[in-house]
């Protein structure tokens, strides 16, 4: 079982901010059978990252940042003991503002310093980016709200506006609690907010799709924040 580190062990070492240090003894990438709570609510054991940024209250996971610490990159608290290849991913989200996401067929990029890269289904307070498809330290916005996106082997996109971006945005409601819904089966990624699909992408580029990955919640640089999860469950692709 993994436990966060006492604030005391922190003080005592300015450098050590890993939620749980030691590498896990395997990645679990096995085909999904039945749904799995990825979060026990009463601590943060199976997840890593920074414990002066990340907390359990109330049975949810807080990620909070403070006007006198800001933060210098984006960190994100990783679930490390699955990659999971095909699933829908359910959970509630809350977000006070800047911006925030959900880290899914994901790779750690820096352990120590809980940075992570990969397919971001994006969540922002202004909510003009919830929604979207996003791809962390790689090609950026991939499908914007409304839009349903193929990604050719050669990385050309053939982009069809499936709804209205603003209006879909409606239905998204920053400061209180948000269904999301992300599903990730073969190369059909779709993304689902409050029961309406946000944004949709078939990557054909596989260069650089991603198969399968961790998953992980950001905490964005900019202002002071806070953002909540609960209710984390991974799914069988239905």
């Amino acid at each position: 079982m993994r436990h966060l580190l006492s604030l005391a062990v922190l003080a005592a070492c300015c450098t050590a901010v890993n939620v749980a240090a030691e590498e896990p003894d395997s990645a679990s990438t096995e085909k999904l059978t039945e749904s799995v709570s990825l979060f026990n609510g009463k601590d943060l054991s199976g997840w890593i990252g920074r414990e002066d940024l990340w907390s359990v209250e109330d049975g949810q996971i807080v990620g909070r940042t403070t006007a006198d610490k800001p933060l210098k990159q984006n960190t994100f608290l990783i679930y490390a003991d699955r990659e999971p290849a095909n699933f829908e991913l359910t959970l509630q989200f809350k977000i006070e503002n800047t911006n925030s996401g959900i880290q899914y067929r994901s790779k750690i990029i820096d352990r120590e310093k809980f940075v992570v890269g990969g397919y971001q289904a994006d969540i922002d307070f202004g909510n003009r980016y919830a929604g979207i498809l996003y791809e962390e330290k790689g090609r950026g916005i991939l499908a914007e709200r409304g839009q349903s996106v193929t990604i050719g082997e050669d990385g050309k996109k053939d982009v069809k506006q499936y709804a209205d971006g603003a209006k879909l945005g409606n239905g998204i409601h920053p400061g209180e609690w948000n269904d999301y819904r992300i599903v990730a089966n073969g190369n059909h990624l779709q993304h689902f907010i409050n029961g309406t699909m946000t944004a949709e992408v078939i990557d054909n580029q596989t260069e650089k799709a991603a198969t399968s990955g961790v998953i992980a919640f950001q905490l964005h640089v900019g202002g002071p924040m806070e953002m909540r999860f609960k209710n984390i469950v991974l799914h069988p692709v239905k």
